[in-house]
């Protein structure tokens, strides 16, 4: 049996978003967003970590080839976030853009990485707030 090892990956994007819901009035969204539901939006400096898993290669001793990766996530995650106000992105056109929602959307897009497992998705979207996200009906495993 191959020895299984994790290894995760950190990218930054700097994008805006606004928190809104059009079946919301002004004063519920107000209430329930704060600032963030300021009509010209808000941006944030995003640190985004995935973890993926697999065997160790018995030749390159890598759980996958960190250029891949990157040629993935220039592709997938910064080509298509950087710089753009994810309220703008057919991704969100029915979903609210909270860093939860793009933790999810991030996840759809990285379990298409062929080259390992997906484990989680993590977002950082200020020194104080961080979401985790582990896929749909998987439980959290904190300190792998």
């Amino acid at each position: 049996m191959s020895a299984i090892a994790h290894f995760t990956r950190r990218w930054t994007f700097v994008a805006a978003h606004r928190l809104h819901v059009d079946a919301l009035s002004a004063e519920e969204n107000a209430a329930t967003f704060g600032k963030c539901n300021n009509p010209f939006g808000h941006g944030h400096n995003y640190v985004v970590q995935v973890t993926v898993s697999g065997p160790i290669d018995p030749v390159t001793g890598m759980v996958t080839n960190l250029s891949d990766l990157d040629a993935f996530a220039r592709r997938e995650l910064l080509d298509r976030f950087d710089h753009q106000n994810l309220n703008t992105l057919e991704c969100f056109r029915d979903t609210v853009t909270t860093t939860e929602n793009l933790c999810r959307e991030l996840w759809r897009i990285f379990i298409a990485y062929p080259h390992a497992k997906l484990e989680r998705v993590r977002v950082e979207e200020t020194g104080n707030n961080a979401f985790d996200y582990f896929g749909e009906g998987r439980a959290a495993r904190f300190g792998e």
